[in-house]
Formats: structure tokens, sequence, C-alpha cells
């Protein structure tokens, strides 16, 4: 079973669609880039890796 409380996808399986709903996702991250206002965060998971891309003057930081 790839899917528990904290996981509703696994990064192999999102797709373009997905892009805009809410999903959870459980791995490591692999890397952090900092791009001056926008974080592209590499997230990996046994199955595959997916690119995040955070503000870091989100409320969600705070």
């Amino acid at each position: 079973m790839t899917t528990h409380r904290y996981r509703s996808h696994t990064c192999a399986q999102l797709r373009k669609s997905d892009v805009g709903n809410s999903v959870r996702l459980s791995g490591w991250v692999h890397r952090v880039r900092d791009h001056g206002g926008l974080l592209f965060i590499d997230l990996r998971d046994h199955y595959g890796l997916t690119q995040i891309v955070a503000d870091p003057d989100s409320p969600a930081f705070k």
C-alpha cells in the first residue's frame, strides 16, 4: 500500500492534472534551491521525485 494518513500520493503518481490540487506527500528533502523569493524543493520518496515551488514569505512558513 502506497497511501496512508500522511500521504495521498507518491511522488511518482503526480501528474500535470494535479496542479492546483491539495495533496499530501511523504518523503525526504533531496535538495533546496533559493532563487530569491521562491524556494524550489526536490522531495524524494521510494517511488520518485517531485519538485515543490514554495514562497518563503507564505504564512505556512511562519
